[in-house]
């Protein structure tokens, strides 16, 4: 398999962070990379939660998701159509 050379900018701060972690791990900052790069590809998704935990939004959203776990097991509870719960979020 051929390869191919990828640069990227990071704080000196964070390198120096993520280096010692993938030290301490036992493999390399390009191997951390690598594993990355080839989950995302496997998975078709960034393999983590990226968000603004401070919006109105995000802390609505992750509201609602607690109290349907909630009501989960609740056999006598509404459900709120796709349509309805994007509403709700389009009004924030």
């Amino acid at each position: 398999m051929a390869t191919t050379t990828f640069s990227i900018r990071l704080d000196e701060g964070v390198k120096r962070q993520l280096d010692e972690f993938c030290a301490k791990m036992g493999i390399s900052t390009n191997a951390a990379f690598s594993l990355f790069a080839n989950k995302v590809v496997m998975e078709k998704r960034i393999p983590f939660e990226i968000a603004d935990t401070q919006s109105q939004y995000h802390q609505w959203i992750l509201a609602q998701l607690k109290e349907r776990e909630a009501r989960a097991g609740n056999p006598d509870t509404t459900w709120h159509s796709h349509d309805e719960f994007w509403q709700k979020v389009r009004e924030l």
